[in-house]
């Protein structure tokens, strides 16, 4: 097997990290998208929850395109094969992000249809975080290409026991940072809610994270001898261990931040059993790796120059929002 250069391994990483970003950014309004009729009972607390997000939610998914973009340019090959062979699968789910953003407007603006702008933000919410956790699993699981690196499945073929399975530890996943951020910005009985809430997303997350790891188990053996996906699943186990802890102390920022470190963890994990692979075939031979599906080293270092001066503008932007609109969200303060 070809061995991967720096500037290979470098980009690797650092898609990684615009990956987590993003999953740690949008994640928690993702989850409170899916938690909003169950947390939000009055009109009050349904303002309340979105102006929660309002401010943020459209920035938080510069991430996604910024890691998007980044493995369109570091790694074409894999970019092709995954948009090309996914490509019913992502199209739903760019639906139900257009569909979840612009049902934020109309519900304040057209309000004879309330209630089904208000399911359309919900469902634009959980389809995305089941998705994405399909997406994935079926990256790391193993897909069917042929000579060409085209997938040569369906869109059923997409829809196997591992996937589905890290889908469900998505969703689960977003539930648990969603739940975490609602508890952080808002006060009174949709705070108590949203704590009730955190406690029994933690609890699925971690049963979901055991079935997930019995299944990696299964079929994808050789992944169970990584250390470093070891070392990972205990900085999984320990963060929802810290979060329910805070929980209980009413720590709630303390709280989201192990929420966050859960979702981190989690992205260690597929990391450590994904490399040096970016999209694995069930034919070993034929699997996108970061040697054999990466740009030249010119593109790769024009664009790390790129990302270098790019990255920190969009770091500073995201710290600069989030201290603007820090604090608890009251309904006379959200114009949602």
């Amino acid at each position: 097997m070809e061995s991967a250069t720096l500037l290979q391994n470098v980009w690797f990483l650092l898609i990684g990290v615009l990956l987590a970003g993003y999953s740690v950014l949008d994640g928690f309004d993702l989850g409170i998208g899916a938690l909003f009729p169950f947390l939000a009972r009055t009109e009050d607390e349904k303002r309340a929850l979105a102006g929660a997000i309002g401010p943020v939610w459209d920035g938080n998914e510069v991430w996604l395109l910024a890691g998007g973009g980044a493995l369109f340019a570091a790694f074409p090959m894999a970019y092709a094969t995954v948009f090309s062979g996914f490509y019913l699968a992502l199209m739903l789910v760019l639906f139900a992000l257009v569909l979840r953003a612009v049902s934020l407007e109309f519900r304040v603006h057209d309000p004879a249809r309330k209630k089904l702008w208000e399911a359309a933000f919900v469902g634009g919410s959980v389809l995305p975080a089941l998705l994405f956790g399909v997406a994935l699993g079926n990256v790391v699981g193993g897909v069917p290409l042929d000579a060409r690196t085209e997938f040569a499945g369906t869109f059923f073929t997409l829809l196997r026991p591992l996937p589905l399975v890290f889908g469900v530890l998505g969703l689960c996943a977003f539930l648990l940072h969603g739940s975490a951020y609602a508890a952080l910005k808002t006060e009174g009985p949709i705070r108590e809610r949203a704590r009730r809430a955190a406690r029994l997303a933690a609890a699925a997350t971690g049963v979901a994270f055991v079935v997930s790891f019995v299944s990696v188990w299964i079929y994808l053996p050789a992944a169970i001898r990584s250390v470093p996906a070891w070392i990972f699943s205990g900085l999984v186990g320990l963060s929802l261990a810290l979060f329910l802890a805070a929980l209980r102390k009413g720590k709630d920022g303390r709280a989201l931040f192990f929420s966050s470190a859960v979702f981190l963890s989690l992205w260690g994990v597929v990391g450590a059993i994904q490399y040096p692979d970016l999209v694995r075939a069930k034919d070993p031979a034929l699997s996108l790796t970061v040697a054999n599906a990466s740009s030249s080293p010119l593109t790769l270092k024009v664009m790390l120059i790129i990302a270098l001066i790019g990255m920190p503008l969009v770091v500073g932007y995201t710290i600069f929002a989030y201290r603007v609109f820090k604090g608890k969200v009251r309904p006379g303060d959200a114009g949602y």
